[in-house]
Protein backbone atom coordinates (compact mmCIF):
# COMPACT_ATOMS: atom_id res chain seq x y z
CA UNK A 1 0.00 0.00 0.00
CA UNK A 2 3.12 2.17 0.55
CA UNK A 3 4.58 1.89 -2.70
CA UNK A 4 0.96 2.75 -4.06
CA UNK A 5 0.93 5.87 -2.16
CA UNK A 6 4.49 6.96 -3.02
CA UNK A 7 3.58 6.55 -6.98
CA UNK A 8 1.03 8.01 -6.65
CA UNK A 9 2.81 11.11 -5.25
CA UNK A 10 5.48 10.50 -7.85
CA UNK A 11 2.81 11.19 -10.36
CA UNK A 12 1.91 14.26 -8.29
CA UNK A 13 5.62 15.64 -8.22
CA UNK A 14 6.08 14.94 -12.22
CA UNK A 15 2.53 16.99 -13.06
CA UNK A 16 4.26 19.76 -10.95
CA UNK A 17 6.93 20.07 -13.71
CA UNK A 18 9.85 18.81 -11.82
CA UNK A 19 10.90 15.00 -12.00
CA UNK A 20 11.81 13.48 -8.75
CA UNK A 21 15.66 12.69 -8.72
CA UNK A 22 15.08 9.90 -5.71
CA UNK A 23 12.60 9.39 -3.01
CA UNK A 24 13.25 8.07 0.70
CA UNK A 25 10.80 6.80 3.01
CA UNK A 26 11.66 7.96 6.94
CA UNK A 27 9.82 6.18 10.02
CA UNK A 28 10.04 7.49 13.77
CA UNK A 29 7.75 6.20 16.57
CA UNK A 30 4.60 6.06 14.23
CA UNK A 31 5.24 8.83 12.20
CA UNK A 32 5.92 8.06 7.97
CA UNK A 33 7.48 10.28 5.86
CA UNK A 34 7.73 10.39 1.98
CA UNK A 35 10.28 11.77 0.68
CA UNK A 36 10.91 13.13 -2.39
CA UNK A 37 14.62 15.31 -4.11
CA UNK A 38 14.24 17.42 -7.09
CA UNK A 39 16.99 19.80 -8.38
CA UNK A 40 16.48 23.62 -6.58
CA UNK A 41 18.14 25.77 -4.04
CA UNK A 42 17.67 23.81 -0.70
CA UNK A 43 13.98 24.55 -0.12
CA UNK A 44 12.66 21.79 2.31
CA UNK A 45 8.47 22.00 1.85
CA UNK A 46 6.85 19.50 4.23
CA UNK A 47 2.97 18.90 3.81
CA UNK A 48 3.06 21.90 1.47
CA UNK A 49 4.67 24.49 4.26
CA UNK A 50 7.96 25.39 4.65
CA UNK A 51 9.44 23.97 7.43
CA UNK A 52 9.41 27.31 9.32
CA UNK A 53 5.88 27.40 9.30
CA UNK A 54 5.50 23.70 10.18
CA UNK A 55 7.92 22.41 12.88
CA UNK A 56 7.27 25.11 15.96
CA UNK A 57 10.36 24.47 17.76
CA UNK A 58 13.95 25.20 16.27
CA UNK A 59 15.36 21.97 17.44
CA UNK A 60 13.53 20.36 15.02
CA UNK A 61 14.18 22.48 12.43
CA UNK A 62 17.94 21.88 13.05
CA UNK A 63 16.85 18.19 13.36
CA UNK A 64 15.38 18.41 9.30
CA UNK A 65 17.85 20.41 8.19
CA UNK A 66 21.22 18.23 9.62
CA UNK A 67 21.63 16.28 6.62
CA UNK A 68 22.33 18.75 4.29
CA UNK A 69 24.60 20.48 6.57
CA UNK A 70 26.34 17.26 7.43
CA UNK A 71 26.64 17.28 3.23
CA UNK A 72 27.44 20.80 1.63
CA UNK A 73 27.22 19.97 -1.65
CA UNK A 74 23.48 18.04 -1.09
CA UNK A 75 22.36 21.84 -1.01
CA UNK A 76 21.54 21.73 -4.38
CA UNK A 77 18.30 20.05 -3.82
CA UNK A 78 14.62 20.48 -3.32
CA UNK A 79 12.92 18.38 -0.62
CA UNK A 80 9.29 17.46 -0.99
CA UNK A 81 7.74 15.72 2.00
CA UNK A 82 4.37 13.99 3.18
CA UNK A 83 4.06 13.16 6.82
CA UNK A 84 1.64 11.34 8.51
CA UNK A 85 1.25 9.84 11.82
CA UNK A 86 2.96 10.98 15.13
CA UNK A 87 3.94 13.95 16.85
CA UNK A 88 6.41 16.94 15.54
CA UNK A 89 9.26 15.78 17.01
CA UNK A 90 8.33 11.91 15.80
CA UNK A 91 7.43 13.40 12.27
CA UNK A 92 10.56 15.42 12.35
CA UNK A 93 12.79 12.80 12.75
CA UNK A 94 11.01 10.38 10.07
CA UNK A 95 11.78 13.90 7.77
CA UNK A 96 15.40 13.39 9.00
CA UNK A 97 15.77 9.71 8.30
CA UNK A 98 13.54 9.90 4.44
CA UNK A 99 16.03 13.19 3.44
CA UNK A 100 19.36 10.86 4.16
CA UNK A 101 18.03 7.89 2.61
CA UNK A 102 17.00 9.88 -0.41
CA UNK A 103 20.58 11.81 -0.47
CA UNK A 104 22.42 7.88 -0.78
CA UNK A 105 20.08 6.59 -3.54
CA UNK A 106 21.13 9.68 -5.31
CA UNK A 107 24.89 9.52 -4.08
CA UNK A 108 26.21 6.63 -2.97
CA UNK A 109 29.48 8.05 -1.70
CA UNK A 110 27.61 10.02 0.93
CA UNK A 111 27.26 7.04 3.06
CA UNK A 112 30.20 7.43 5.20
CA UNK A 113 29.60 11.01 5.52
CA UNK A 114 25.55 10.35 7.03
CA UNK A 115 26.94 6.97 9.00
CA UNK A 116 29.74 8.95 10.95
CA UNK A 117 26.37 11.49 12.36
CA UNK A 118 24.17 8.31 12.65
CA UNK A 119 21.91 10.07 10.05
CA UNK A 120 20.98 6.39 8.15
CA UNK A 121 20.32 4.41 11.01
CA UNK A 122 16.30 4.24 12.33
CA UNK A 123 15.25 4.75 15.62
CA UNK A 124 13.47 1.82 16.58
CA UNK A 125 12.26 2.82 20.10
CA UNK A 126 8.50 3.19 20.51
CA UNK A 127 5.94 3.55 23.81
CA UNK A 128 5.69 0.71 25.67
CA UNK A 129 2.12 -0.88 25.98
CA UNK A 130 -0.22 -0.03 29.33
CA UNK A 131 -0.20 -3.40 31.60
CA UNK A 132 -3.05 -4.77 33.21
CA UNK A 133 -3.68 -4.66 36.68
CA UNK A 134 -1.95 -1.19 36.38
CA UNK A 135 -2.38 2.22 35.76
CA UNK A 136 0.10 2.88 32.98
CA UNK A 137 3.25 0.92 31.18
CA UNK A 138 5.16 0.96 34.69
CA UNK A 139 3.21 3.48 36.87
CA UNK A 140 1.29 1.31 39.61
CA UNK A 141 -2.00 2.20 41.41
CA UNK A 142 -1.31 3.91 44.66
CA UNK A 143 -1.12 1.79 47.22
CA UNK A 144 -2.95 1.71 50.56
CA UNK A 145 -1.94 0.18 53.46
CA UNK A 146 -4.43 1.00 56.20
Amino acid sequence: MLNQKAAKETDKVKQAGRTPLSHGVGRRKSSVARVWLTRGSGKIVVNGLSINEYFDTIVSRKSVQLPFEMCPMSSNYDVKANVSGGGKEGQADAVKLGIARALLKEDETLRPALRKYDLLTSDSRLKERKKYGQKAARRKFQFVKR
